[in-house]
């Protein structure tokens, strides 16, 4: 039986960390994973590769919120891109579409292009899932070189997913890789494989964390109109990510 790979979803270096000593096989890095990932700082970057020894790809999404974007908005992530590259990413993770909901061929070949000079791998993102034909979708981005599709199956969550990843595997037929994820765990990851056909799963796995250092006003709220207890955080949870790589590795 074929392995398994396994990709997990970070927002730190921490994350990255704890992914890469929990037996992970690669991981997408972000900033921001509320708002479903931003691009990362450098330090994450730096840090992450500098106590990990596995691939790290970095997000390119300058903003939240849909992925058709402003000039400027554009000329950050192409700025952002090169020095991701620049300090050492695998790769990059991006997805730009035009405001109909398409693929964006022609920034996404800029992407995919200082990706590929560099000698690393591009991916397109869960952006797949709203366009309004993903064969259409899987043509252009084959055709722009793009490495890997992330997709749920056009489904919230990729376990009601699985028909349409399977035929998306079965399109692709090798022309670019198609790798499943959201919503990914323990219990439904034998399914989601059996189902798709996938030789590579991406999902998050993450557990509470507490921080107590703003207990002395609990009043005092930094973020935007939600209201999280400020004196907790997400990290990676080793020891979920290891019972799935262990799960993976027992397949064979």
């Amino acid at each position: 039986m074929d392995k398994i790979l396994l990709e997990i979803c970070c927002g730190s270096a921490g994350d990255a960390i704890e992914a890469w000593r929990a037996g992970a096989d690669r991981v997408e890095l972000n900033g921001d994973l509320f708002h479903g990932g931003l691009t990362p700082t450098i330090g994450n970057l730096l840090v992450a590769k500098r106590e990990t020894d596995f691939p790290i790809l970095t997000m390119v999404r300058p903003r939240e919120g849909g992925f058709c974007y402003t000039k400027a908005e554009f000329d950050t992530a192409i700025e952002d891109a090169k020095l991701l590259l620049q300090y050492g990413a695998d790769g990059l993770v991006f997805g730009f579409l035009h405001e109909n909901g398409t693929v964006d061929a022609e920034r996404t070949r800029i992407l995919a292009e200082l990706a590929l000079s560099a000698g690393k791998e591009c991916v397109f993102h869960r952006a797949i899932d709203v366009v309004p034909d993903w064969r259409e979708a899987i043509d252009q981005l084959a055709e722009l070189g793009v490495t890997r599709i992330l997709t749920s199956g056009q489904e919230p969550d990729v376990s009601l997913g699985t028909d349409t990843v399977r035929e998306m595997i079965q399109y692709a037929a090798g022309r670019i890789q198609i790798l499943p994820g959201a919503g990914i765990t323990a219990r439904n990851l034998d399914r989601v494989i059996r189902e798709t056909g996938t030789t590579q799963v991406h999902l998050a796995a993450s557990r509470e964390q507490l921080d107590t250092s703003t207990r002395n006003n609990r009043s005092i709220f930094y973020g935007g109109c939600l209201y999280p207890p400020e004196d907790r955080y997400s990290l990676t949870d080793r020891e979920a990510v290891q019972g799935i790589a262990r799960q993976l590795r027992e397949r064979g």
